[in-house]
Formats: C-alpha cells, structure tokens, sequence
C-alpha cells in the first residue's frame, strides 16, 4: 500500500465496479453500494475461514468472531460486547487521560516528537494490554508481534499469530488456575448455550482484540494528526471550536480509512455487478474505496470536518461493524484533543517523507516526526 493509492481508488472507482486481481486472486468492490451490498449479505458473502481461505493456518489462527458467520458470531460478540458497552468505555476515560498526559509530559520539553512512537502506538496498547491483563514488560514484544502480523509476509504473519496464540494459551492456563479482573478470565468463565467457550474461540479473540484494540487508534490518531496539518484551516477551525472534534474523527476515518478492506468468500455461485462470480472465489470490498464514492459523499476528496451526514465504512459494517469502535473515537478524542490543547502550533517535518507500514489492508504511518515549539 502506498500513500497514493487513495488516487487510485479515485481513478477505479470511476472506471469500474468490480475488478479481478490476479496478484490477489481476488475480486475488488469499489463503490459504496456494492461495497455495502457485501456487508449486508452475510450468507452469499462469508467471512467464515476469509482469512484463511487455503487452509493454510490452523484453526487456533483463525478463530475469533471475525472469521465468524451468525449464529456463532451473534453468540461470542455479545459476550465480549458487555467490555465495550458505553458504561464500560466511559469509566475508562480518566484512565486514558491520565496516559495520554503521561505520554506528553515525557515529551514536553523536547520540542519535538513522533507522534506514532510517543503517542498514537502506546496508547491504545497500554489500554487493551490493561483490559486483557497483559504485564507492561510484555507490549514491546506485541508491537512486534503486530507489525508482522498486519504486514504483507504471509510467513511472517503466520509466525506472529501462532505465537500471539501460544502466549494466550498460557494465559488462558493460568486464569483458569487464577482468574483476574480481565477479559481472558471473563471469556473462559462465559457460556454460550450452555457450554463453555472453546479455547480457540477465545485465543482467536484475544488475537483479534489485540491487533484491532490498537492498530486502527494508532492509524486513528496518526492519519488525523497528518490530515489537520495539511489542512490548516480545519486546524484552526479544531482550536477556535473544540466541539467539533467528534465530527472531525469521523472525517478522517472516512477521508483517510484505516481499515482498506475485510476479505469475504463467495458461499454460492453468485451475480454482483453484473458479473458471474463462482463460489469459492475471494471478494475484497474496499472500505476505503467506498469512502470516497461522490454519490454517497458530495465532494468526497474534500476534507470536511463539518460534513452532516456521514455514513462512513471506517469501522466496517453490519454485524462485523468493529466492536471497539467507541474506545477507539474515545482514545482519538482524548488524545487528539489534548495535543491541540498543549501543543497547539504542532507541524509536521516537512523534510521527513510519510512512511506507511507494510501491510496489505492497514493504512498506518511507521513514523510521524513534529515540531511544537
């Protein structure tokens, strides 16, 4: 993925609907109402082993809701859905707070930052570590873990996830043995119909709890940060009226998609776009495509910070919809908020060019040097 490929989605977007990518075997949905006509149709469009369609990692891998269709998906969500209710995520406002402060006092007196490194990564890590009961000595090592698991290297990817999982598993022994105020202990103590949930189930969720709970705030906070300093007028908009900072979050999740897409399988022979897909065949709908469609956002390559409404896919969709999208806009605000409030005339190096991780499906800066003096 490269910095340009928003002009790309652009370009597809008005020359095609649908495109088969041999490099990816995959077909692309570019506009919005296809792109939503595959979220909504979960029984053609499955997202059951999309993100493992050959197999090739096992099922303590792969499991977890995303890689889930109803009714099982139904089922876990609403367990883990109880630690991401609007009562739950407003208690963990003081705590954020008091890590972001934390975070920009360390940097203060230098001047100068990186936003991604002394902010937009630690924070959401620190916060689903402390939700999933994960020792601070151990979250270097899931940075790691993280990058190669939403990079391109499919190896590399298959490495990470079965270690994450192995390390969950010894989790899930000792909380079994102890249980703790945390997620895991939560998870292993829940019933769906009667039976416990299985242990793959639950390291799937950890796995994915993990790399949503924090990547998408990290490209969050990042991508708004790059957004405000290239337009300078809703910058100075943000300072002069803070309360449309919501709506702001909202524009840069649609202006620049963290998220680019979710594979789903083709469960029957099927039409879409006027074309025969088989089933079997790999669909990647693209959110970030979607976003910028003009029939559903007037002037969409504008960025807007007033722009009522907004039916963005930044978050995805439907039953897939991200399930941490509330401490994700929370974490945003807390920390975005602030750095306006402390660090007002922010901008970024010019001389330090944007560098995206490697990833296939996450839009996210590697590093984002400022000045703020």
């Amino acid at each position: 993925m490269t910095p340009d490929i928003y002009d790309w989605y652009g370009h597809m977007q008005a020359s095609h609907d649908l495109v088969y990518d041999a490099a990816r075997a995959s077909w692309l949905v570019f506009r919005y109402e296809d792109v939503m006509h595959v979220l909504r149709d979960t029984t053609t469009f499955s997202s059951q082993r999309a993100i493992n369609p050959d197999g090739s990692v096992d099922s303590i891998v792969s499991g977890g809701i995303l890689g889930m269709d109803p009714p099982r998906h139904r089922q876990l969500r609403s367990l883990i859905s109880v630690a991401f209710t609007p009562r739950a995520i407003a208690q963990l406002e003081p705590r954020i707070r008091a890590i972001v402060d934390d975070l920009l006092d360390r940097v203060q007196d230098q001047g100068e930052m990186d936003v991604v490194n002394d902010l937009a990564f630690p924070l959401p890590i620190i916060v689903i570590a402390e939700l999933l009961g994960i020792p601070d000595s151990e979250r270097e090592q899931f940075r790691q873990w993280s990058s190669d698991f939403v990079g391109p290297d499919f190896a590399l990817r298959l490495v990470a996830a079965r270690e994450i999982a192995a390390y969950f598993h010894t989790m899930v022994e000792q909380r079994r043995r102890a249980p703790r105020e945390d997620l895991i202990s939560a998870l292993i103590g829940a019933e769906i119909d009667g039976e416990r949930i299985p242990v793959p189930d639950i390291l799937g969720t950890c796995l994915l709890l993990l790399i949503a709970g924090h990547d998408t705030t990290t490209g969050l906070i990042g991508n708004a940060v790059v957004c405000l300093d290239e337009h300078a007028e809703a910058k100075q908009e943000l300072l002069a009226s803070p309360e449309l900072l919501p709506s702001a979050i909202e524009e840069v999740l649609r202006y620049r998609a963290i998220v680019h897409t979710m594979p789903r399988v083709v469960a029957m022979d099927t039409v879409l776009c006027g074309q025969e897909i088989k089933a079997g065949n790999l669909l990647l709908p693209l959110f970030a495509s979607a976003n910028l469609d003009n029939t559903q956002f007037p002037d969409a390559n504008t960025f807007n910070i007033r722009r009522d409404p907004n039916r963005h896919l930044g978050f995805g969709y439907g039953i897939h919809f991200c399930l941490g999208a509330p401490l994700a806009r929370l974490e945003a605000r807390i920390a975005l908020s602030t750095l306006l409030e402390r660090f007002p005339h922010f901008q970024r190096k010019s001389e330090a060019p944007l560098e995206l991780r490697p990833s296939s499906f996450i839009y996210g800066l590697k590093h984002l040097p400022i000045t703020f003096v």
